[in-house]
């Protein structure tokens, strides 16, 4: 089995029908990822609908820039389908206007969502993007809490300071871009038991996909590729990164055994 960890299904056309197709290729469960409290509801409705889907509750650095308060966000992960905190972090490209205050709302905003994960002992799923250092700085100053840094694209340096506090980072189709040797680069040196795989759907299909709108069942691709570029079997690297979200993801685990318990 593969999990999409980080995927936007609120985004697609036919959610539904796009999860019965990735079902069919043997993903079996799915991370729908909040952005923000206005469309919060739709990404929990998804995952209300289907039991292999669960769902995130947080503010993207491109949300935080409107200054915009995470206090709902702490209310919205006592849900049973939010398993994790975010989509929060830092995105210093291309920033429009102030950019020293967009990057001071930017780093408020995610130090108040790994507090809030850490409170409710839930993992953190952060997007960095040219903001390196106040990434390792915020990471650091929030020992524990742990999550993933989702669809990586930075330098291996801050995928090892993430490492050593204990994170975990996912790959996304990126990886088939002949433009990432970075990501490829990178992709090779994160431990097995750290690794875990996504899509970012609708956004950045793999090869050969690449420049279409992206779904869940893609997710199959950049595993074959991955595999390939690792070393690796894909079955085993299914296996291996399905257990790494089940023990992150730790809320996943307990529903799931719970759903076995109460059917047998």
């Amino acid at each position: 089995m593969l999990v999409d960890s980080h995927c936007h299904l609120n985004y697609l056309d036919d959610p539904d029908a796009k999860l019965a197709t990735a079902r069919t290729l043997g993903v079996g469960a799915f991370l729908c990822i909040g952005v923000n409290e206005s469309t919060h509801d739709a990404v929990v409705n998804i995952a209300a609908r289907h039991p292999d889907v669960w769902a995130s509750a947080g503010i993207h650095p491109e949300s935080a820039i409107n200054d915009v308060s995470p206090d709902w966000v702490a209310a919205a992960a006592r849900h049973d389908r939010v398993v994790g905190i975010g989509e929060t972090g830092l995105d210093y490209f291309k920033i429009a206007g102030d950019a020293a205050t967009v990057q001071r709302r930017q780093r408020d905003t995610f130090a108040a969502h790994l507090s809030i994960a850490r409170d409710l002992n839930l993992p953190v799923i952060v997007h960095t993007r040219a903001a390196e250092a106040d990434t390792i700085d915020l990471l650091r100053a929030h020992p524990h809490t742990i999550g993933v840094l989702h669809c990586f694209t930075e330098s291996w340096t801050l995928a090892r300071a993430a490492l050593d506090l204990g994170w975990y980072v996912s790959i996304s189709g990126i990886v088939t871009f002949r433009n990432a040797e970075n990501v490829r680069d990178v992709a090779t040196r994160i431990p097995g038991d750290r690794l875990l795989i996504e899509t970012d759907s609708p956004w950045l299909a793999p090869v050969p996909h690449r420049g279409k709108t992206n779904e869940p069942a893609y997710v199959t691709h950049t595993a074959a590729y991955l595999a390939t570029l690792r070393g690796d079997g894909l079955e085993n690297l299914a296996a291996q990164t399905t257990a790494n979200f089940s023990r992150l993801f730790s809320r996943t685990r307990v529903q799931s055994d719970q759903r076995t318990n109460s059917s047998s």
